[in-house]
């Protein structure tokens, strides 16, 4: 009988509260656990939900400038903090994810 064989883990660190789309991150909800996306999170910047489909660099850029044609609005308005930048938010963007 052969070994079991783990699943693949996708690629990621262990703990990621940054949002791949759109570099949100303040440093307490995980949008990813464990090389695994928490279904749970929802970006409040950029709406984004974090999922399987996030592990392709070219899926990140297409929802990042979808969001960025469409004025990079808030998904929640008020978490939108008074000096926000938008150039700073994306340096945020961890570069495998760029």
């Amino acid at each position: 009988m052969p070994p079991e064989q783990e699943p693949p883990q996708p690629p990621g660190p262990e703990w990621e509260t940054v949002c791949r789309v759109c570099g949100y991150d303040d440093g307490v909800e995980p949008f990813w656990e464990a090389g695994w996306p928490n279904e749970g999170a929802i970006c409040p910047c950029c709406g984004s939900e974090p999922s399987m489909s996030d592990v392709s660099v070219m899926g990140l850029r297409n929802l990042r400038g979808y969001w960025l044609g469409q004025g990079a609005p808030w998904d929640s308005p008020s978490s939108r903090p008074k000096n926000w930048d938008i150039l700073e938010q994306v340096k945020h963007i961890p570069a495998e994810w760029r």
